[in-house]
């Protein structure tokens, strides 16, 4: 790349790495919160102002009660006996991240999939903000087509690069 760098890390450059313990105290509470499937009272660990920004799917809420009714609330009814395993997490100051897999069964309808009853796996990645002790910002990404995949439904059409890993496709030419 030629010219002026485009400014890198702005979120996290002027974290408070006094705040770690704190930020895993919290994230960790909040995990086992959800693990409890805890909607009414999870406020303990989110500020009312909280956001939460998902990707393609999974849409952004602008606050806690939104997040609450617009995602906790659909996502139990339509994965049931869900269990979250972050299969790793890092902290550094006010900041925290994590990726991991929820374990559930589908038994409710998922964007427009009747119940399957079938035991899956969601993938997903979380960057987490904690401040004054509450989380106030959350970037997430939820792997949704591995889970329609998981459902019988492709969503690429069967055009997926996973296909470059096989070697059925040439790569495509610059």
């Amino acid at each position: 790349m030629t010219g002026a760098r485009p400014e890198q890390a702005v979120l996290t450059r002027d974290t408070d790495m006094s705040k770690t313990a704190e930020t895993k105290a919290v994230i960790e509470g909040m995990v086992d919160g959800l693990n409890d499937h805890r909607i009414g009272d999870i406020g303990e660990f989110f500020a009312q102002s909280f956001r939460w920004m998902g990707n393609a799917g999974c849409g952004t809420k602008p606050d806690l009660q939104a997040f609450q009714d617009n995602w906790q609330k659909p996502f139990q009814a339509a994965f049931h006996d869900k269990v979250c395993v972050d299969e790793a997490r890092l902290y550094m100051g006010e900041w925290a991240a994590a990726f991991g897999r929820q374990e559930a069964t589908h038994g409710g309808t998922f964007m427009g999939i009747e119940p399957t009853g079938k035991r899956i796996e969601i993938r997903y990645m979380d960057f987490w903000k904690v401040e004054d002790g509450r989380i106030t910002d959350n970037y997430v990404m939820v792997d949704f087509p591995y889970v329609l995949a998981q459902l019988g439904v492709d969503c690429f059409n069967g055009e997926g690069w996973e296909a470059f890993d096989r070697g059925d496709k040439e790569p495509p030419k610059p």
